[in-house]
């Protein structure tokens, strides 16, 4: 047995330092035996319409690669652009004897029953590599499905962003219009190389009793640029992730952007850390959360470890129901002379003489309270979907229905 599978394996009853705790033995690994679908033939139009919810087209075109997986099986995988690799992660092991040794660098395989979980009963993933120089225009999509109702997923991602690359990603995370309850465990590992971009756009979009257990490490080297946008808006049982970004060379940069509603019965623990260990780094994490009824807790974490570097924290939350929760916990963490790092958090309601300004120029109470969420949601991302966005603008709107 590897060391990586012995650390697993006693970590495998190892609860989370945060979020509610699960028995992984409540779901089921027998997920369907779904083929590769070249066309797409396969999926009807309830699916596609639901799939266009989590900003997935299911065309290639306009599109850099697209990978899709239903449960454990790849149903489809294509490049579209020279310069970009993309290939399940299993393939990916066999074709690169290198990877192996990044694998579980970032994130610990002992971090908690999770990851030990995503190393003992593997489901796949996948491999995205932007090869150096190479910039591209056009989004990669990915998608994550689940395709059976109880399944668990553990899947283990790689991003691979080489010296002087621009890369975005957009990824759907969904279900199958007909399931109604899960278990997503994502563990991801992304490398940008010095100098490169990476930009990656996550949506979720699950059902209402689906638990999600994202576990994400960035290592970003010297020049190099992440920036990451969070989106749910749709009901989901609980979600616990807390990704961290290592700026590790100077000048690297990070911007972590979420933007998340709370639904009744939700329960979402979401955060972001940033460790900037290089001068001239600069960070940005900025949450916007809603609750309509749900339990929101917002975390974020700066640590600035040397001086001449600069990093701002900006948690702000609404509450639009009479037992909704939003729980920001914003911290900062200076290690030496010299760092400058500021934080906001403001958690409230939304103000009656802004409803109250609006009407008074002609729009009836709900357009004013939509008016004021869509501002305070505002979510401009380029290269999304025309559906995504139009998706995303009916949740805006749904939200600020009846207060």
């Amino acid at each position: 047995m590897s060391e990586v599978k012995a650390k697993a394996k006693e970590s495998l009853s190892k609860k989370a330092p945060l979020g509610p705790d699960l028995n992984l033995e409540d779901f089921v690994r027998e997920g369907g035996a779904w083929s590769y679908d070249p066309d797409y033939s396969r999926f009807t139009p309830e699916e596609r319409g639901h799939l266009l919810k989590a900003g997935i087209e299911l065309t290639d075109v306009e599109h850099a690669g697209t990978f899709l997986q239903a449960d454990t099986a790849v149903v489809h995988c294509q490049a579209n652009r020279p310069g970009v690799e993309l290939m399940p992660l299993s393939r990916a092991r066999e074709q690169y004897d290198w990877l192996q040794d990044l694998l579980w660098t970032l994130v610990p395989v002992d971090a908690d029953k999770y990851t030990a979980y995503a190393e003992l009963s593997p489901g796949n993933g996948y491999f995205i590599r932007a090869l150096p120089g190479v910039k591209v225009p056009e989004p990669v999509e990915a998608c994550l499905y689940l395709r059976t109702d109880r399944f668990a997923q553990p899947v283990h991602n790689v991003v691979i962003v080489e010296p002087g690359a621009r890369l975005h990603i957009i990824t759907g995370c969904t279900t199958h219009p007909q399931v109604r309850s899960g278990l997503h465990v994502g563990v991801s590992e992304f490398f940008v190389r010095e100098g490169g971009h990476l930009t990656f756009t996550m949506v979720h979009n699950w059902a209402e009793e689906v638990h999600v257990r994202p576990r994400t490490a960035v290592h970003v080297e010297a020049g190099g640029t992440y920036i990451s946008h969070y989106i749910m808006l749709r009901p989901v049982k609980t979600v616990q992730t807390y990704p961290t970004v290592t700026l590790a060379g100077e000048g690297a940069v990070a911007s972590l952007n979420s933007v998340i509603i709370a639904h009744p019965g939700s329960e979402i623990d979401i955060g972001g850390r940033v460790l900037l260990k290089a001068p001239g780094t600069r960070a940005e994490v900025i949450a916007r959360t809603l609750t309509t009824g749900g339990t929101c807790i917002s975390r974020g974490h700066l640590v600035g470890e040397v001086p001449e570097v600069k990093a701002h924290l900006e948690c702000r939350g609404l509450i639009l129901a009479p037992k909704g929760i939003i729980y920001a916990i914003p911290e900062l963490e200076g290690r030496a002379a010299g760092v400058d790092m500021s934080h906001e958090a403001a958690v409230g309601r939304i103000a009656q003489e802004e409803v109250e300004y609006l009407m008074a120029r002609g729009l009836d109470e709900d357009q004013a309270v939509s008016t004021i969420v869509r501002g305070f949601l505002s979510v401009q991302i380029e290269g999304l979907p025309p559906a995504l966005v139009a998706e995303l603008e009916q949740a805006v709107q749904e939200s600020g229905k009846g207060l």
